[in-house]
């Protein structure tokens, strides 16, 4: 069973949310850990593989969007399946990934806006329905 957490953020802007994604991918890839980066659509997917090029200008991060390398050590994608079991999947979309259980480690990035804040609300509850134990982690 996978170990969840929602990574909470103090702000509500959209753009903190998806470098706090990309720092937590560099994060677990140089872990050695395989990671899938769910975007909640194709341009937010688009926008992901852009910043992973230019968020840390000193260091690079290997990535790709699913469709072009489902092999690459931190993959973009929406609800395809992972080609590395037992990663870690950082889930942008507004709700519960259907590859839950292909993963060791589920991460959830909360910002302070306040739809996400009802989604997110929303998947803490349908984690724990399902026997999850989300925590909460401050950012």
């Amino acid at each position: 069973m996978p170990r969840i957490e929602f990574y909470v953020l103090s702000t509500a802007l959209p753009g903190d949310r998806l470098r706090a994604a990309c720092q937590l991918a560099m994060k677990a890839w140089r872990a050695g850990l395989p990671v899938f980066l769910r975007g909640r659509d194709a341009a937010q997917c688009s926008e992901l593989d852009e910043l992973l090029w230019r968020f840390k200008a000193e260091s690079f991060v290997p990535h790709s969007l699913h469709q072009d390398d489902a092999q690459a050590p931190v993959v973009i994608g929406l609800n395809e399946q992972p080609a590395s079991a037992q990663g870690v999947l950082i889930n942008l979309g507004n709700d519960l990934s259907p590859q839950v259980d292909h993963f060791s480690r589920v991460i959830e990035i909360v910002n302070q806006e306040p739809d996400l804040l009802t989604a997110c609300r929303e998947n803490f509850r349908s984690y724990r329905q399902r026997g999850y134990d989300p925590k909460r982690v401050e950012l």
